[in-house]
């Protein structure tokens, strides 16, 4: 009983979601093999999701991410304005270049790190890391798995990508950075008109905090520039990164660090939304979304993908949502991945990286009113979609 107490809303619905999934499937709801085709889809995934955590879990405790917080608030020099430029285009530029959920995990430490180190509060930091990494997957096919998806669809190059696209996330960051500021970063919001940036300090363990920093800057070069799964690179920087703490600091190797509530989460949702596409989503879908090419089609594409993204998720939504996209209407399917990029912003389940935020905040001690969560970023979801597919159809 007492460790029933100790779980989380989240720990729930993870639990019901894998339960309700295995039931779909032992009841013959959801047949076997587009199970085994969801589970052999999503395998690599988890893979990625447990090795980076843990591996940015072991990062962080070595102070790397303390190391550029402090660089980024000195850089900032005292000036909030400053510092909220800096962190957007930090936010921006780590998720357009890598992906989403690499900026959750990475990205989220460092945050809230530069918030203990200048003594601000912690929230409009993890804001901005969470938002940004949603709105800003747009430009590359690398930055979300649903872009990989959308570029083959339509056969754009990352090249072509960018310059479809390139609109859209100008105006989704804009929207971003607009929403950050008036209900987080303004004077009212953050409680003062200045911080001091704080002085350079050496890590406890110079040794251990050159081999995480190393292994962290080897992971985002493998991504970058080398052909590997992202699920390869950073198992590899994982187990560089845990045999250091097991040389240095053995006592930190637990098994709480592993994400169990993502790995329980994941597949328990995919069964879910597989078995559901399988009794009437589709249907739904394609009625919902029609075969208009234009803007009007447009827009109910970027709203159905964004709303049913915040009800599921976006990858199953934005594959469900694919299949009934006619074929020829590329515009159409590029505002379906609009809708279930920038939309995903009010629940916690809208997208992995989301999810990820909320892991990585939790394991920090930083606390995020849900009901705030969801209220601003209902109206960031609607602005940025909005704005976003409105680029699009003037690009």
């Amino acid at each position: 009983m007492r460790f029933l107490k100790r779980l989380h809303p989240l720990d729930w619905l993870a639990g019901g979601l894998l339960a309700g999934g295995l039931v779909c499937v032992a009841t013959g709801l959801l047949p076997t093999a587009p199970a085994g085709e969801a589970m052999a889809r999503i395998g690599p995934l988890l893979a990625f999701l447990a090795t980076v955590i843990v591996m940015a879990e072991l990062t962080g405790r070595a102070e790397v991410f303390d190391a550029v917080a402090s660089w980024v608030a000195r850089t900032g020099n005292g000036s909030y304005p400053r510092l909220f430029g800096l962190c957007v285009l930090f936010a921006s530029v780590t998720t357009i270049a890598l992906n989403l959920d690499t900026t959750a995990v990475l990205l989220t430490p460092v945050m809230l790190a530069l918030a203990g180190r200048v003594g601000i509060a912690p929230v409009p930091l993890a804001m901005t890391t969470v938002w940004l990494a949603n709105t800003a997957s747009l430009l590359l096919p690398v930055s979300n798995l649903t872009n990989l998806l959308a570029s083959n669809r339509v056969g754009l190059s990352p090249t072509a990508m960018a310059a479809t696209m390139g609109l859209p996330q100008l105006a989704a960051v804009a929207a971003t950075m607009a929403c950050l500021w008036v209900f987080y970063w303004r004077r009212g919001r953050r409680g003062s008109d200045g911080y001091l940036p704080p002085e350079r300090r050496a890590p406890a363990d110079p040794v251990l905090f050159r081999v995480c920093a190393l292994a962290c800057a080897g992971f985002l070069v493998a991504i970058l520039v080398a052909d590997v799964p992202l699920w390869s690179a950073s198992l590899t920087t994982m187990l560089i990164v845990v045999v250091a703490f097991a040389v240095r600091r053995p006592a930190e190797l637990r098994w709480s660090l592993v994400p169990w509530r993502l790995l329980v989460l994941v597949p328990g949702m995919f069964l879910v939304v597989e078995t559901v596409n399988a009794h009437g989503l589709h249907a739904l879908l394609t009625a919902a979304i029609g075969p208009d090419g234009g803007l009007g089609g447009m827009l109910r594409s970027a709203g159905v993908g964004a709303g049913l993204s915040n009800v599921l998720n976006n990858l199953p939504v934005y594959m469900a949502g694919e299949a009934a996209v006619p074929v020829g209407n590329h515009h159409q399917l590029l505002a379906l991945l609009i809708g279930t990029n920038v939309g995903p912003l009010v629940t916690p389940w809208a997208s992995l990286a989301t999810l990820l935020w909320f892991e990585r905040c939790r394991g920090q001690g930083t606390v995020i009113p849900l009901r705030r969560f969801m209220g601003t970023g209902l109206v960031l979801a609607v602005t940025a979609t909005l704005a976003a597919t409105a680029a699009l159809a003037v690009g």
